[in-house]
């Protein structure tokens, strides 16, 4: 199970039936049937172009970073993570806006 998986479970009956409503309460996106679900392809099948050039986009992206060792206080380290899953680009974010 990924880290963002296991931040949403459990769901509890409350969650699930609000998310339900707000299914429900959607008329543009409606919930994917079954057959619709049956029928979809990935992504990279259906636009392989595009697929590839975020995949290269991607890699050249973590090319160009370096990894380092730094010492954080321990309440700032906790905040960042308890965001979920990416908490160290928005690290990297935060630090990229700090004037010097």
């Amino acid at each position: 199970m990924s880290k963002a998986r296991k931040s949403l479970w459990p769901v509890t009956e409350a969650d699930e039936a609000e998310i339900q409503a707000k299914i429900a309460s959607d008329p543009d996106a409606p919930e994917a049937t079954d057959e619709e679900l049956a029928q979809a392809r990935p992504f990279a099948e259906v636009f392989p172009d595009l697929a590839e050039s975020i995949r290269r986009a991607e890699a050249e992206r973590e090319a160009s970073k370096e990894r380092v060792s730094l010492n954080l206080d321990g309440d700032v380290l906790a905040k960042f993570r308890a965001t979920g899953e990416g908490w160290e680009e928005r690290i990297n974010t935060v630090l990229r806006s700090a004037k010097p």
